[in-house]
This record gives structure tokens, C-alpha cells and sequence, in this order.
């Protein structure tokens, strides 16, 4: 009755019907079908979305109740469409062999290879899973082989549930007691090389204690047991009820074993069963009338007076009615219209249709928000200060001193994380897959054996996002983007203290040093010592203990400090020019900005830049990044060598001016050569019409191409890569894209969720990240997240939860430094007008 009164009024007569682009759609509730391809990232299967909130997923078959990262996921097959039947079929198998303790996230897939189909299909105002098996499962395994269904925990802590006649709250942190189950790794399958039991031993911690790979073996208990489940039966927007008809219900928390688990619901697939052998019949509540919710974004920061300004409102693409977006400026006395006008329509992008409202001619500073409806904006302001404080300024105050590896790091009464990693770093085995995609080759290529201690690897460099691994590409990475804004922009900011000799980062204590210069050598200390140490570049360095890689809290207690014992990281070497030739191109960049800071540091890294250049063949896929070594080494030095191999290759570089303009576009000039200019400037057009067109494919101006990950981080890089183009040829190339890209961060991006991606950076903004003190539903300040997902195949998402990477995690060697690199283009270009 409660729900007739509040127009909420459960369908009856719309069912689930197969739309166009391939899943169940019933007024605002989806059920998709195995349009992703991630489980590992809870993002795959059968898959429901309810008003606008994703609320279950990874519906399909595991070998455990509650997987994790590491568990074995299947390989999936044909994926049918039936649209006169209203059916989908997906045909999956086990083992996938490619990942058999191998590559990124290696998994032990048991010995019981079989092939099944999962069969989603409408029946009026639900939607029936059936699985069928080409075989029983063995003994062994009964018990153990479920069917899963993952419920995000983020929407339901403090919620209710029933099971049959049983009732309960999702609780907050997962709760005993727990139980013994017979973990999968003792019945490993024999699917690749004859050392895989040296690999499983690895992998598995040699089974002392726990370890994400089989932590199988001791799981909660069921909250609850029976055939019919309902979530938050007090909420029609998210409720939904799971039948099953045969196998029992049983509701799981993936927490217990795995702090980045989800709450599941599972059926045990029968001892005997192929045929039908579950059955769940899923029937999600569909609020008849709603719509969703149009949503205003704009800037969580706000906007210089005199830059484009336009809210992008995100519609339903059902509503056919059209508001007047409305600007109002928060006054001492509350809100004043100054502002309204029709929308601009765009049209549809993804699920959404949008319309641009443009307030640029508003200049006066102040505070302002959009109405459009009855949806609003955040408040953001218009002011000329809008850059100069709180904005690029976190990401040195707070977010790479706090990722310093090898330093303690305090700030006032809080310790970041104490002295760490000391004992860096032993070398690594030969004939080595590790666990998070490093390679070590049949030789360690240097004078160290495995197992001996590298000298010179304790110091410098940056933790990268939560896995605290010093990848090269990262570390460069890092220390080349700070060393063009230092060019660029004249940096020159000092609160925080970092003390080299003893190891000592004080977070807001000046030292009268440039905190962006005592970054970049931080960076450079790393890869220039491991340069010098091993005679060429390390590939990374990292834990070699897979519960070491999922540490979460103070880096400090990862190893015990002492050098040269098995819980030290190991370092990696690789053949690999392409990465040699970009380290070599990003080493030349530091030494230019280190020169008169550490001028010893800055001859190592010029030296070393020009050792790479000279050793290494810049042929097949290497040949741009030898370009660009080139193009630094010439505007470091000047030297008549570089621009020589430059004007040599000039026909490459005109044919990848896509990849490489943004480069040679600050080398040009100085190469003051006509020719060479005039093939540039040739060239240029056709570029700045692809920047047309991909500005033209979103209501942002900015593509939006994500694959797994968020698409912020691609997005920063363009923005930055774009700039140089700007500033080169500003007849040719506008500043619209920098502005556009820096918005898209702080919250102009699709999806309800308008947060800033810069950690506390703006008026809402990602105060959840994946870092170090992700367990604790924390952030850095200063870090950029990943961002907006996409859930196949047109669901944008950003979820407020810590360990879902893939959209909240941070990262070293350019996430956070092309963020701080476009705010800093922006302060400084709308002061140039």
C-alpha cells in the first residue's frame, strides 16, 4: 500500500525483453549476461542493475564459495543471442590453461577440466540462470563447485536480507565463526611447464599460514541457508529476490578470507548434476514510473572568469521533456538567478542522452551552482585564485611524499608509514614468471647471480599505487612529468622537509628547498642507482611473497630491515629497448631540471641517458622511443648528434606525428632548421583534425575510451601531451582540450557520480582510494584515481568502495603528475590571456 501512495508501483505487466544492445532491460532494471570480461575485478557474468545502481555480479560458476583475486576463473566461450526467445546463452569451460600459475594474477586451476553453459532467459518479470555441465562433477569437488552471485557490500552495510523464515543485517566487518574446507590447491591440474611445483610452492607461500592464493581453506560460516533470498526487502529501488529450484541458497561473506571480497550468494552444484544443474529464478523489483535522475556536472572546483564554463547534464534517454537549466549564485542572503537558458542538446553517449548549458559570458566572481529541475550541481566558484591553492598543490604536499619509498614519512602528530624497505633488494630467480607480470629471462644480465644483494637499491623512488612495487617505467615516469611542469610552469613550492642523509620526510616543514626538485631526485636517486649498480636499468623491484604484495597498512613492516634474508624484495632486469630508450629519454629531461639542485645527480642521469641512447637499437617498436631520447638529449645538450638523428628520421616522425608531435613539437624550434619545420607544420592539420573529431565523439570534448580501467589517466595524459601542441602552435591547436581534460577529472564525467577524481580536491571529491590505507576507507590527499569505469556495455560507474581498482586506485608515473601538470597549464594559460 505504502509503495502504491509513493508511486512506486512494482511492474506488472513489463517484462524483461533482450534489447538492442544485448541485455535484459525492464524500465530502469538491467540484467546483463556476460558482456564483461573481468571476474577478478567483480565484473563479469550475470550482472543486475537496479535504478541506476549496480547491485550484483559475477554471476557464474567457481570453484569456491568465496573467490578472490587469485581463484580460478573460467574461460568463456560462444556468447548466443536470442531474441525471438528472449535468451542468452554463454558457453564457458575450466581450466583456462593461459593463466595456469602465470602472467598478471597467476591462478592454481584444479584437475577437473570441464565445459558448461550458463542460460539466462526472460520469463515475464524475471529472469531465469539455468547451468548445464558436459559432466558430473568428481567427489572431490562436491561442495566445493558452486554457482556465485556477488552482492556489492558498499550499498548494503546496515541493510537487511531474508532467507525463508531466517533474517539479518549485512554487517559492517565480516563475522565469525569459520569454517575448514579442503582447499583446491591440493588437486592442482598438470595444464603447463614440469616446474610448475617449484611455481605452486612460490605462489602459495609453501602453505605457512595464509595466503591469498588458497585461501580456500577457511571461509565463514553461512549468515543463512535456504531457497529463497531477498535483499533489502524494505527498499523497492534495490530490491530483489534469487529462487532457486533444486540446490540450496547459501549466503556468504567474501571478507572473511579476502579483505577485498564481496558478500555472495551461492549454490553447490549437485554430486551427479548436468542437466539443469542449478536453477535460480531472479526476480528484481522494477519501479514502474522511475526514471533516472537527470545529473548536473560540472567542475568540483569551479572556473577562472575567463575559460569556457559549461554543465553538462546527463539525461534518461526515455525523458522526452526538456527543463531550462538555471545558473544561481549563493549569496550572504541565499541563492539569485543570474542565469537561464535552454539547453544546448548533444545528444546520446552511452545509455544517456545530454545537454550542454553554457554560462561562459557569467565573469563575477563568486559562489554558483546549476538547477536543472530538480537535480542540482555541486557549488563551485568563479574566481581568478581558482588555481592557486588547494588544487595542483596536494599532489606535492601530501601524495608523493607520502609514496616516498626508502624514507619515513610524518606529517605533524601522524606517521604516513615509517623507514621502509631498507633491505632492497636481492636479485631475482632466472626462468621466472612473477605473480604480478614481471619476467625474469634465463639470465639475471648483470655480474649478480640470483639471490645476491644489489647494493645501491635502498634509496629513492616512489611506491606504486597499493602493490608498493618500484616499476622503472613508473618511477621515470614520474620524475619526466614533474621535470616539464618545473620547465614549464617555474615551480617553485616548498612545505615539506626531505632529508636524503637520514631518511626523513616531514609533510608541512619547509626546508627552503623546491619540493618539486627534491621529487625529481628522489625519482632520479632509484633509477640512476640501479643504473650504476647493475650496468644497465632495473625492470622493477618488488615483494617476492605473494602475502608481502597484498600488505595493506605501514610499507615499514613489510620486510624487517635487514639485508641479505628472505623477505627482502627482489630486482628484476629485462631486454627490453623500448622501455630502455623512453627511461633514457625521461633520465635526459631530469638532468636539465637537476642541473644547479644536485649537479652530481644531474651529470649521472645525462650520462646514463646517453649510454642507453648509444647501446641501444632503436629498431621495430623502438624506433619512436629512440626518437624521443633523441629529441631530449638534443634539448638537454644540444648537441649536433641528436639533431642530426632527428632530421634523419624526419619521414617517421611526420608519419607518427599523432604519437609523436606533442615531442618534437618543443624541438623543433630549437632545432631552427626550415625544412624540418615546413614537414611539421605540413603535418600538423590533418593531427589537429583527429583532435576534432575524438573531441566531437562526447558531450566533454574529450574521448572517453576505457577498457578495464577508468579512462581519467589516459584522459590526463592527451590533455598534457596536447598542451605542448598549444603552446608550440597556438594558431593551429586551441587550449580547449586542457581545459576539457582537467574538467573531466574534477568532475565533469559521465555517471551520477560527479567527484572530483583528485583526492580532496574540490567540493566532493574521492575521499575512498586504493592506496596504502585503503583498508581503513581512506584516501591521500593529492591522489587521482583511475576514475569512471565502464560496465559493459554502456553502464559508467564509480563506486565509493576501497578495493575496487580498477576505478579508485592510484598510481605512479603520471595519474597524479598529469593532473597537477594540467591545473598548473590552466593557471598559467588563463593568465596568459
Amino acid at each position: 500500500m505504502m509503495e502504491k501512495e509513493m508511486g512506486r508501483t512494482p511492474s506488472k505487466e513489463q517484462g524483461f525483453k533482450l534489447n538492442a544492445s544485448g541485455y535484459f532491460q525492464s524500465v530502469g532494471v538491467d540484467v546483463m549476461a556476460f558482456d564483461d570480461i573481468y571476474p577478478e575485478g567483480h565484473q563479469s557474468g550475470v550482472s543486475i542493475i537496479m535504478h541506476g545502481n549496480r547491485v550484483a555480479t559475477n554471476g557464474d560458476i567457481r570453484f569456491e564459495q568465496t573467490p578472490g583475486q587469485w581463484q580460478p576463473v573460467p574461460k568463456q566461450g560462444k556468447r548466443q543471442l536470442d531474441e525471438a526467445a528472449n535468451r542468452i546463452t554463454t558457453s564457458l569451460s575450466f581450466p583456462d590453461t593461459s593463466r595456469h600459475l602465470n602472467g598478471f594474477n597467476p591462478m592454481i586451476y584444479p584437475d577437473f577440466e570441464f565445459e558448461y553453459n550458463v542460460i539466462v532467459q526472460s520469463e515475464g518479470t524475471s529472469v531465469k540462470v539455468t547451468v548445464d555441465l558436459d559432466r558430473p562433477i568428481p567427489d572431490k569437488f562436491v561442495g566445493k563447485i558452486c554457482f556465485n552471485m556477488e552482492l556489492f557490500p558498499g550499498a548494503l552495510f546496515g541493510k537487511h536480507w531474508l532467507m525463508d523464515d531466517s533474517h539479518g543485517i549485512f554487517p559492517e566487518q565480516p563475522n565469525g565463526p569459520v569454517m575448514s574446507t579442503s582447499p583446491n590447491y591440493l588437486h592442482t591440474g598438470n595444464f603447463s611447464e614440469p616446474d610448475a611445483n617449484a611455481d605452486i610452492k612460490r605462489l602459495s607461500g609453501d602453505n605457512k599460514g595464509y595466503n591469498p592464493i588458497i585461501a580456500d581453506d577457511i571461509i565463514a560460516e553461512p549468515y543463512a541457508v535456504g531457497k529463497r533470498f531477498t535483499v533489502r526487502p524494505d527498499d523497492p529501488y534495490n530490491r530483489f529476490t534469487i529462487e532457486s529450484n533444486g540446490a540450496e541458497l547459501k549466503l556468504y561473506d567474501g571478507r572473511m578470507n579476502h579483505n577485498n571480497g564481496w558478500f555472495v550468494i551461492s549454490s553447490e552444484v549437485p554430486a551427479g548434476a548436468t542437466h539443469n544443474a542449478i536453477q535460480w529464478v531472479i526476480t528484481p523489483n522494477v519501479v514502474e514510473d522511475w526514471k533516472y535522475p537527470a545529473v548536473v556536472q560540472t567542475s568540483q572546483v569551479g572556473y577562472h572568469p575567463i575559460q569556457t564554463k559549461t554543465a553538462i547534464i546527463e539525461l534518461d534517454k526515455r525523458e522526452s521533456k526538456r527543463e531550462k537549466p538555471v545558473l544561481f549564485k549563493i549569496t550572504e542572503t541565499g541563492e539569485k538567478q543570474v542565469l537561464s537558458a535552454e539547453g544546448q542538446e548533444w545528444g546520446q553517449f552511452l545509455r544517456y542522452n545530454y545537454l550542454k548549458f553554457d554560462f561562459t559570458d557569467i565573469k563575477e566572481e563568486g559562489l554558483y551552482k546549476v538547477h536543472y529541475g530538480s537535480s542540482e550541481s555541486s557549488i563551485f566558484r568563479i574566481a581568478s585564485d581558482v588555481y592557486d591553492r588547494g588544487v595542483w598543490q596536494p599532489v606535492l604536499e601530501y601524495f608523493l611524499p607520502v609514496q616516498m619509498c626508502h624514507m619515513r614519512v610524518s606529517e605533524k602528530y601522524r606517521v604516513w608509514h615509517g623507514h621502509c624497505h631498507h633491505d632492497d633488494a636481492r636479485m631475482a630467480p632466472v626462468n621466472l614468471n612473477h605473480f604480478d607480470g614481471y619476467v625474469q629471462g634465463p639470465s639475471t644480465l648483470t655480474q649478480y647471480k640470483p639471490g645476491d644483494v644489489v647494493p645501491g637499491l635502498n634509496v629513492g623512488g616512489w611506491h606504486d599505487a597499493g602493490d608498493f612495487d618500484l616499476r622503472v617505467e613508473s618511477q621515470s615516469g614520474e620524475f619526466y612529468t614533474l621535470a616539464l611542469a618545473y620547465e614549464a610552469f617555474n615551480v617553485n613550492y616548498d612545505v615539506t622537509t626531505i632529508d636524503q642523509v637520514n631518511r626523513i620526510v616531514e609533510i608541512h616543514q619547509p626546508d627552503g628547498k623546491n619540493d618539486i626538485l627534491q621529487q625529481i631526485e628522489h625519482g632520479v636517486l632509484s633509477v640512476v642507482g640501479g643504473y650504476r649498480a647493475l650496468g644497465r636499468l632495473y625492470r622493477g623491484i618488488i615483494e617476492n611473497d605473494l602475502r608481502q604484495y597484498v600488505h595493506l597498512g605501514d610499507s615499514a613492516s613489510m620486510s624487517d630491515g635487514i639485508i641479505g634474508n628472505d623477505d627482502d624484495r627482489w630486482v628484476f632486469t629485462e631486454d627490453n629497448p623500448p622501455r630502455e630508450l623512453t627511461t633514457a629519454a625521461h633520465l635526459a629531461a631530469a638532468s636539465r631540471a637537476l642541473e644547479g639542485f644536485n649537479n652530481t645527480l644531474s651529470s649521472q642521469a645525462l650520462e646514463a641517458a646517453c649510454e642507453i641512447f648509444k647501446v641501444t637499437d632503436g629498431a621495430g617498436h623502438a624506433r619512436t622511443a629512440k626518437i624521443q631520447a633523441a629529441t631530449e638529449l638534443f634539448l638537454t645538450t644540444g648537441e649536433q648528434e641528436y639533431k642530426n638523428f632527428l632530421l634523419s628520421e624526419a619521414a617517421f616522425i611526420i608519419e607518427s606525428i599523432d604519437k609523436m608531435g606533442w615531442f618534437i613539437a618543443r624541438a623543433e624550434k630549437a632545432m631552427n632548421d626550415a625544412d624540418f619545420t615546413k614537414k611539421i607544420r605540413d603535418a600538423l592539420p590533418a593531427l589537429k583534425e583527429q583532435f576534432v573529431l575524438q573531441s566531437a565523439e562526447t558531450p566533454y570534448g574529450i574521448p572517453y575510451r576505457p577498457h578495464i580501467w577508468g579512462a581519467g589517466w589516459g584522459i590526463q595524459s592527451l590533455g598534457c601531451e596536447y598542451y605542448f601542441l598549444h603552446m608550440a602552435y597556438p594558431d593551429i591547436f586551441d587550449s580547449e582540450i586542457i581545459f576539457n581534460a582537467l574538467n573531466f577529472v574534477l568532475g565533469c564525467h559521465p555517471g551520477s557520480n560527479t567527484m572530483s577524481f583528485a583526492s580532496g580536491v574540490g567540493a566532493k571529491s574521492a575521499t575512498v582510494g586504493y592506496g596504502l590505507n585503503r583498508a581503513d576507507w581512506s584516501y591521500i590527499p593529492g591522489g587521482v584515481i583511475s576514475g569512471t569505469a565502464l560496465i559493459r556495455p554502456d553502464f559508467p560507474e564509480l563506486l565509493v568502495f576501497p578495493y575496487l581498482w580498477q576505478q579508485v586506485e592510484y598510481v605512479m608515473g603520471g595519474g597524479s603528475t598529469h593532473f597537477m601538470f594540467l591545473a598548473l597549464a590552466a593557471q598559467q594559460l588563463v593568465r596568459l590571456r
